[in-house]
């Protein structure tokens, strides 16, 4: 069968197509520039453009594996959680498309499609296992007991990791995506230069992020700081970097000891971080603990995790998914059914 995914949570409008047998057949992904100048995604525009750039991404998508829409037997859309202009556009397009086609529609959670990213890579996990999932808008520890069953161990009460790079990213005067570029301006930081609190790491049973205080910590520092200095403002990235990174396998590792886990799932846009993956990848094994990721390409937000997600749901349900009505819900969690 052929699946076809659709992805417009945010700012990227992305369309792809997974075989079953073969795999992805391919993973267009347009990402908005626009939004670079308002230091920000703004709704209002990530909406619109999803809008004018959706059909063009789905002809050169068919156009690039040589097929057309009858070939299509089912489309799996991002149902939520993000951003409700966007959600909106991607699913109309896709019950439109699968109203005319007469084919089934598969509303997908989008975290659960980065949560199972990594298995379209040869590298695959097993039942269960430990899920942190990373990105702008999330910070959680997910236990996954099996495809469809996970129990939310912990999130972020506050601000998100992404959100809080991006935020502090603005203050260095950095391009968005900040957080992507605060990341490389680390690259030239020394390391250990500054030392910033690990936010929540005293009561161990508590699995909950919180970066607000961190956050206000270096702004505060920043203020103290003169940024006409490269050197101090790479040092400073790669303060918050390494109090981030420590952050995020602190609360990890005590998530896979308390459930006896051996097996860590990363996910999301922060997730393809080398220094993050280096780093949790030497310490978890010292541990006999094993650490598994997507390809940097499946990390951000894409429509293979979406149309992959589908078939599973689909083919372990098919009746279900025969035109229902339209679901979107832009604050979708893990443990709700669609």
């Amino acid at each position: 069968m052929l699946f076809m995914g659709i992805e417009t949570s945010c700012d990227d409008t992305s369309v792809a197509f997974y075989d079953e047998n073969i795999g992805i057949l391919c993973n267009n992904i347009y990402t908005q520039k626009i939004h670079s100048k308002y230091g920000g995604v703004v709704p209002e525009l990530a909406a619109r453009n999803h809008l004018n750039k959706i059909i063009p991404l789905i002809k050169k998508s068919l156009l690039k594996i040589k097929k057309n829409l009858k070939d299509i037997d089912a489309i799996a859309y991002t149902a939520g959680p993000g951003q409700i202009n966007s959600l909106i556009i991607g699913a109309i397009i896709s019950h439109t498309l699968a109203f005319s086609l007469n084919i089934p529609i598969i509303p997908v959670n989008h975290m659960e499609g980065h949560l199972f990213s990594v298995m379209l890579q040869k590298k695959k996990p097993v039942f269960p296992f430990i899920g942190l999932l990373i990105s702008g808008g999330h910070t959680q520890l997910i236990y996954t007991y099996k495809f469809g069953k996970y129990k939310i161990l912990g999130t972020n009460i506050d601000d998100a990791v992404g959100e809080t790079l991006d935020k502090v990213s603005k203050l260095l005067g950095l391009e968005y995506p900040g957080g992507k570029n605060l990341f490389k301006l680390s690259k030239y930081g020394t390391p250990k230069k500054f030392f910033f609190p690990r936010p929540m790491i005293l009561k161990k049973n508590n699995f909950n992020f919180s970066f607000s205080g961190l956050k206000t910590f270096v702004i505060n520092f920043i203020k103290t700081q003169n940024l006409k200095n490269f050197k101090i403002k790479a040092d400073i990235a790669c303060a918050l970097e390494e109090a981030i990174i420590e952050t995020l396998y602190i609360k990890s590792l005590w998530a896979l000891k308390k459930y006896n886990i051996n097996q860590l799932v990363i996910a999301g846009g922060v997730s393809s971080n080398n220094n993050l993956r280096l780093f949790l990848y030497k310490n978890l094994k010292k541990k006999n603990i094993k650490l598994f990721y997507s390809n940097k390409k499946l990390c951000t937000d894409n429509a293979a995790m979406i149309a992959y997600l589908g078939s599973k749901k689909f083919l372990s349900k098919k009746k279900k998914y025969i035109l229902n009505n339209i679901h979107i819900n832009s604050k979708l969690s893990l443990e709700d059914k669609i």
